[in-house]
This record gives structure tokens, sequence and C-alpha cells, in this order.
């Protein structure tokens, strides 16, 4: 389903998995493809150290590579299932205060995917991301890969319910 930028970004601000982790999308921007990411720390997301809890940073990284993927694509002509296939997370400082990212999607990224599904059917590739602090020292480093089916060739879409 194609969706307006402020409309996804308050369905996920009020998305539970993510609201109640202090999870906060700041913005969508450039047609979907830039999303910037707040994680707050709180007595929610706060582990034994003081700082942010590891599975918060990695839940916040999740779904976000997909959804732009998925909101390019389909405004591109595309019928597409967009996944995270599988991630990775390196841990390089504790998050003691708030911390950050953004991810941006390119043209190149977008025509390298757009081409695959159109010769293959399928692409898969992974991303990475960095997640700073408010001081902008970096705290961890993310690898998102990402899989884009193209339902127009051969797979039926299933309903989620």
């Amino acid at each position: 389903m194609i969706i307006s930028q402020n409309t996804l970004k308050w369905v996920m601000r009020f998305y539970p998995p993510l609201f109640f982790q202090r999870i906060w999308v700041q913005k969508f921007e450039n047609e979907f493809k830039s999303c910037t990411v707040k994680l707050s720390k709180s007595f929610l997301n706060k582990n034994y150290n003081g700082s942010i809890f590891g599975g918060t940073i990695y839940a916040a990284t999740d779904p976000f590579y997909a959804l732009l993927f998925d909101q390019l694509m389909q405004r591109r002509g595309f019928k597409v299932r967009v996944w995270l296939k599988s991630a990775s997370i390196q841990y390089l400082k504790p998050g003691r205060s708030t911390l950050y990212f953004t991810i941006t999607v390119t043209d190149e990224m977008l025509n390298e995917a757009e081409q695959a599904l159109k010769t293959v059917g399928k692409f898969v590739k992974a991303y990475p991301m960095e997640i700073t602090n408010k001081d902008g020292e970096l705290c961890a480093t993310v690898m998102n890969e990402v899989y884009i089916r193209n339902l127009h060739q051969g797979e039926t879409p299933r309903v989620a319910y």
C-alpha cells in the first residue's frame, strides 16, 4: 500500500513494538529516500548498566530499510514483498543518552534493485547503518540485509491476517 510520509511517520511512532521501547521516527524525507530515527533512553529500555538495552538498539534498526524500499519500489510501479532477511550489530560504545540514526536510499541503490527485479525477480543486498549519541559519537554499527521479491514474476500475494 502506498502511504504518505507523514502518515507512515505517525503510524510508526505509535506502533507498539517501537513506541514502548521509545523508538521515535523523526521524519521520512525526499519521497521516502531518507528516514531519521531517535532512540530515547528511559526506564522502559534501560539496562542494569544504565545504558540503552542492546535489544532496543537492534529493534530500532529492523524495519526502516524494508519500509523505504517498499514505498520506493511501489512508486516505481512494482508490486513487491520486502523484508529484512538478516542483520548483524556491533556495539561500540554504551548508549548512555539519546541515540540517533539516519538511513538514505540513493538513486544508485534503487536502480540496482530495479534492475535485479526486472531480470532475476528478486534483490538481496546488505546496507550499513551507524547509530550515534547526541554528541555524534559512534555507538553501534549495523548491517541490514534487505530482501525484495517482484510479485509480478510468479509469487501470489498473501494476506497478513
